[in-house]
């Protein structure tokens, strides 16, 4: 089973008009983690439109691409909540009590915890 290692993202803040016309770097993973934020995982900055947005590093998550099997298998032992049948899609919940968000795709996911908690989120998960 893949190791949780950190994930470079970058933090942005800007009004939720602009990050909807935000165009993303192709290759990047943009998470809307709210109206008006969104980690980017990407080494290449994105074109935005507000002048006042915040852009920083933030290097406080930890996560894993799972194949979608082992995705499953987690949230089948370690959460009171169903993943959604659309893919890709962006979700945020607590696994195995932990606050995570995840990106699922059709054959794998990206699994995402704050780094001071992916001990504990490893240990819980079998992905220690």
């Amino acid at each position: 089973m893949p190791k949780l290692n950190y994930l470079p993202f970058t933090r942005i803040v800007a009004t939720p008009a602009a990050l909807d016309v935000t165009i993303w770097p192709t290759e990047a993973l943009a998470l809307r983690t709210a109206a008006d934020e969104v980690l980017l995982l990407s080494s290449a900055p994105p074109t935005l439109v507000d002048p006042h947005a915040i852009v920083v590093p933030d290097s406080g998550f930890v996560g894993a691409w799972l194949p979608a099997e082992a995705v499953q298998a987690i949230f089948e032992q370690h959460c009171e909540w169903a993943l959604p049948a659309t893919r890709s899609v962006f979700v945020q919940g607590a696994v195995a009590g932990i606050a995570a968000k995840l990106w699922l795709e059709a054959e794998r996911g990206l699994l995402i915890v704050p780094a001071a908690y992916g001990h504990d989120f490893a240990e819980r998960t079998g992905l220690a």
